[in-house]
């Protein structure tokens, strides 16, 4: 039923099956998917959204914990789609998965949050100083600039909206301290129509925010053309993320996935991280939130939280709102991405996120796939990796997203769906083994079991920006890596007397690569942190180390160098690049070397 004088569609409830509710219209009415309603309980109002429509009656999602929602309950339907508030101050924040600011609701209602309260997420009484960009009479693309606020160290920029149709002409603008809802600016569509412009707008979180102007040619989708910077070695040298590209890390228990994305979010060459936690323990994202704060930014200056968004959506909150997170969280990237600016999105996990689908399909008696999960899950995967990328804004600036899922396999089995599908949708995977974190490998990244696309696909970048043989270089130290593990598998079952000195001697070199190359200490104020310079210095090193015809008497001197070669080194990481510790333990490495190569220097 419709109710004449406001608009509002309202509906009964007729089922609730936990947090599933079937509703009924008194006459059929226009209802879309994914528009959200609100469940009368009492003084409550809880936040569902329709997940399908058949007739007069409609399934919805609610948002909150379903207990009192009785048969005859009032429904009332917005007319909107699940949207996110998009403006000046959602740097720095923290939120739910529906993008409700959790510190605000903390200390309005305490730390016990009642049922059906939700927040803006933008302060809207705090002031911004608004920088017109823009002479009145000028067109304007869907998407162009009008002007742009200080946030931060950002300068963040207030655009036409994306979802205009045609070029609009800017009637009136004035500049000054004003709130996120006070009008700024008026502009006049292609017919005519003149509408006012606030610094906030609202986006369906479930649309992507380019689709328009890509369609439009606004905007135009660019391929990934440089690396991304990431300053641990194994990823940036064996295993490379495109900047604007997609990446993921599935591991088990105790892999060190947390710490690998913290590090990956603290140094990687972006300007904006925005993490969301989505059904992983709250314990974990309590860590996070309390460290980002007291974090040092090694690209600002302040904290790492001033260019962070943290999306919290635990296993301890409603899973109904786990599914939404994903969504909510990559919709604020696309926002920034349209400013011209990097953006990195970790999502942490998607098995969190794809366990939510799979009980919300099992409650609307869809047809399961395999292992119970929804037949669309493949296609869910890939249209939300298919939302990062490279684009060209309607400025001229160019913004990236980087999409990098985190994957919690049941028992680490990698070939169960969620996983399965995330690889054969993402360009690099970053497999955790349990084996290499229970010998303390750190990042446990199994360099046998991960692999990219990406160092194919940006060799140009890599030619130029580091050195013309980088790429067969770094396949050359892989195969390395495999024949090592070859020589090691057959010790197992022969022991060091079933193979030859010269294979003895590649496998420590194989060794040697793994210790003191692709295991980092991720606790170590140095080591946590080495920028492409440094690692390309110290690969050059390395390749020279292990493409030397070392002559040994027998295995034990063999076994007495490498020992030693990788204390050296090890401590020559630990070194700060402008250090007596860093020129001392270069020229003990090459000392070393010389023993066994005289007349040769590998420094």
């Amino acid at each position: 039923m419709s109710n004449e004088n406001t608009g509002a569609v309202y509906a009964t409830v007729v089922g609730v099956k936990e947090s599933l509710v079937l509703i009924e219209f008194d006459e059929v009415v226009e209802v879309m998917k994914n528009e959200v309603g609100y469940v009368h309980v009492g003084e409550e109002r809880l936040k569902a959204e329709i997940l399908r429509v058949r007739g007069r009656t409609a399934d919805m999602q609610v948002f909150e914990d379903t207990r009192g929602v009785r048969v005859g309950d009032r429904v009332e339907l917005s007319g909107e789609m699940l949207s996110a508030t998009l403006g000046p101050g959602l740097l720095g924040q923290v939120f739910d998965g529906l993008l409700n600011p959790l510190h605000g609701l903390a200390e309005k209602y305490g730390f016990f949050l009642p049922r059906g309260v939700l927040m803006s997420p933008l302060d809207p009484d705090k002031k911004w100083q608004f920088t017109p960009e823009t002479a009145i009479g000028a067109s304007l693309l869907p998407g162009g600039v009008l002007g742009s606020v200080p946030e931060g160290p950002f300068k963040h920029k207030i655009m036409v909206p994306f979802n205009e149709p045609e070029p609009v002409q800017l009637t009136w603008i004035r500049g000054g301290s004003f709130s996120i809802n006070e009008v700024v600016a008026r502009y006049k569509t292609s017919h005519g129509e003149e509408k006012e412009l606030t610094m906030a707008c609202r986006w369906p979180i479930r649309r992507p925010i380019p689709e328009n102007l890509l369609r439009k040619r606004y905007s135009e989708r660019q391929f990934p053309s440089k690396s991304l910077t990431t300053a641990t070695r194994i990823i940036d040298t064996f295993f490379p993320i495109a900047q604007g590209g997609t990446g993921c890390i599935p591991g088990p228990f105790g892999a060190g996935k947390t710490v690998l994305q913290s590090l990956i979010a603290r140094y990687s060459s972006v300007d904006i991280v925005i993490i969301v936690a989505c059904g992983e323990r709250a314990g974990e994202v309590v860590e996070t939130i309390h460290e980002y704060p007291e974090t040092a930014d090694p690209r600002t200056g302040g904290t790492l939280m001033d260019r962070t968004i943290i999306i919290c959506n635990t296993s301890s909150m409603p899973v109904a709102a786990r599914e939404a997170s994903i969504y909510t969280g990559i919709t604020l990237g696309e926002y920034f991405r349209q400013m011209g600016y990097d953006v990195l999105l970790i999502a942490d996990s998607t098995s969190r996120w794809a366990q939510a689908m799979r009980e919300t399909s099992g409650r609307m008696e869809e047809i399961p796939g395999e292992e119970a999960f929804p037949a669309y899950l493949d296609s869910a995967i890939k249209n939300l990796y298919e939302r990062a990328g490279v684009i060209r804004c309607a400025d001229g600036s160019t913004g990236t997203l980087t999409l990098i899922g985190t994957v919690s396999p049941a028992g680490g089995n990698f070939e169960e769906p969620v996983t399965q599908s995330t690889l054969g949708t993402v360009k690099t995977f970053l497999g955790l083994s349990a084996d290499r974190a229970y010998k303390r490998f750190y990042p446990a990244i199994d360099p046998l079991l991960s692999w990219s696309r990406y160092l194919d696909q940006l060799a140009s970048w890599f030619t130029k920006e580091l050195n013309a043989d980088w790429v067969n270089d770094v396949k050359n130290m892989m195969a390395l890596l495999e024949r090592g593990d070859s020589i090691y598998q057959i010790m197992q079952v022969t022991g060091e007397e079933g193979i030859t000195l010269e294979d003895f001697i590649e496998w420590q070199k194989s060794v040697l690569l793994d210790m003191v190359y692709l295991q980092q200490d991720a606790f170590d104020e140095v080591d946590a942190c080495m920028p492409r310079e440094r690692q390309l210095a110290s690969f050059g090193v390395l390749k020279k180390l292990i493409a030397a015809d070392f002559k040994f008497q027998d295995k034990n001197e063999a076994r007495d160098f490498f020992t030693k070669i990788t204390g050296f080194y090890k401590n020559w990481n630990y070194s700060r690049a402008d250090s007596p510790d860093y020129e001392r333990y270069g020229k003990d490495i090459a000392q070393l070397a010389d023993q066994y190569l005289p007349g040769r220097n590998v420094q």
